[in-house]
């Protein structure tokens, strides 16, 4: 039968465990970088030529 003193170091253990793998993180900041450059048609006007 397992002492009091191991049964409470295993539950603190276990618990610390459980602690350190539900950390709380921070969440991913949006960018105001654009993914790609612009395509060279965005910014002119439609129907009109380079």
């Amino acid at each position: 039968m397992p002492s009091l003193r191991k049964t409470l170091f295993a539950l603190a253990l276990a618990t610390v465990a459980l602690l350190g793998l539900s950390s709380c993180s921070n969440p991913p900041q949006d960018s105001s970088i654009p993914w790609s450059r612009p395509a060279d048609w965005e910014g002119r006007i439609p129907g009109m030529g380079k």
